[in-house]
């Protein structure tokens, strides 16, 4: 059977790069050709992860062995290139965020609808073990009526100097991708989408506590749903080391998720608990151990998503679809309303 032919427009998201590099050793796809418009780069990842270079994107468009394309370039560039693969018949796999407004995402989501294409966002957090089995165990009514979920998203990049001055600055540039918040709080919206729904209303603040770098390095966002449900969105990229990433309490039962972000993973205490559920029904067993081993480092996860992706590729299956991913874009762009207003704001 022949390999599936896959393209890169854009290497500047770094889970790209972990995606071409198992890529590599799987036996039913393969890199064709790449596309980047910093050369440099675009030569680096090619020769580190096969496939051809091009400095012009028609090339891996107009290339009749490439059926799928997965799109890493900067977030301000999403929907042109997104528009040029649709309009060429390419399927898509897009990083995070969707886009910078939400007239982006649509204009994504029309190519995308009317050219037929399969298209995926890529959140990994929707590949995770732990949150699959939360997911599960939510929608199997473990926990009965939901009432309130906290998620808290954090990294500590922005202590990294190299981070925001090297090759990954375009992380801070407001131009290209708005600001921290946007580029990393998108995880934990989509998650709250995924668990919940679409929320109708949020509250917000977000703002910098302790470094100067972005505007936005640190933000907690409160959303309201149709059932009166409330979910705390709490996002940084300036913390060294955390725990608890996960609260969800129902009306029947409890889920606490830790260890579930950058900054927890490699940073355990002894006899470490990742998943643990309280049932009401059955109080004496106090806090059950799900036994769901936690990973070794976040990488893990983001290598779960690109063999899983390509199943559900071949399977015609979507995971998070072109207008599930404006839904958290959305989220985002609201909540910075309200913090920026000092308002509840609507979705």
């Amino acid at each position: 059977m022949a390999k599936l032919g896959i393209g890169v427009l854009g290497w500047a998201h770094g889970h790209v790069q972990t995606y071409a590099s198992l890529i590599k050793d799987f036996d039913d796809a393969e890199l064709i050709m790449a596309w980047d418009h910093d050369e440099e780069r675009g030569q680096a990842c090619a020769q580190n992860f096969g496939g051809g270079y091009s400095p012009d994107p028609a090339d891996v468009l107009d290339n009749p062995d490439v059926q799928l394309v997965i799109v890493g370039a900067e977030t301000n560039r999403h929907p042109q290139v997104c528009v040029a693969a649709a309009n060429a018949g390419k399927d898509i796999i897009l990083q995070k965020p969707m886009a910078l407004s939400l007239e982006g995402c649509d204009a994504i989501i029309e190519a995308v609808e009317r050219n037929g294409v399969w298209f995926s966002m890529a959140f990994q957090m929707r590949y995770d073990a732990a949150n699959l089995k939360m997911k599960q165990m939510c929608d199997d009514g473990m926990l009965g009526k939901i009432g309130i979920l906290r998620r808290r998203h954090c990294l500590n990049l922005l202590f990294n100097k190299d981070f925001f001055t090297g090759k990954t600055a375009w992380h801070v540039d407001p131009e290209q991708n708005m600001g921290m918040w946007m580029d990393d709080a998108s995880h934990a919206a989509d998650y709250l989408y995924w668990m919940l729904g679409e929320p109708v209303s949020v509250m917000a603040e977000i703002d910098k506590t302790m470094t100067d770098v972005v505007f936005d390095e640190t933000g907690v966002a409160i959303y309201r749903y149709p059932s009166g449900a409330m979910a705390i969105l709490f996002n940084s990229s300036a913390m060294w080391a955390s725990e608890s990433t996960t609260e969800i309490y129902g009306d029947r039962g409890v889920l606490i998720e830790n260890y579930g972000d950058g900054v927890s993973t490699h940073l355990l205490p002894p006899h470490p608990v990742h998943v643990k559920y309280f049932d009401s029904q059955d109080p004496a067993k106090g806090w059950q151990d799900l036994g769901i081993p936690i990973p070794a480092g976040h990488g893990v996860r983001i290598q779960n998503v690109i063999r899983n992706m390509l199943d559900e590729y071949k399977a015609g299956k979507v995971q998070c679809s072109a207008r599930d991913g404006r839904v958290s874009t959305a989220m985002i762009l609201a909540a910075y309303e309200s913090a920026r207003e000092g308002r509840r704001v609507c979705l």
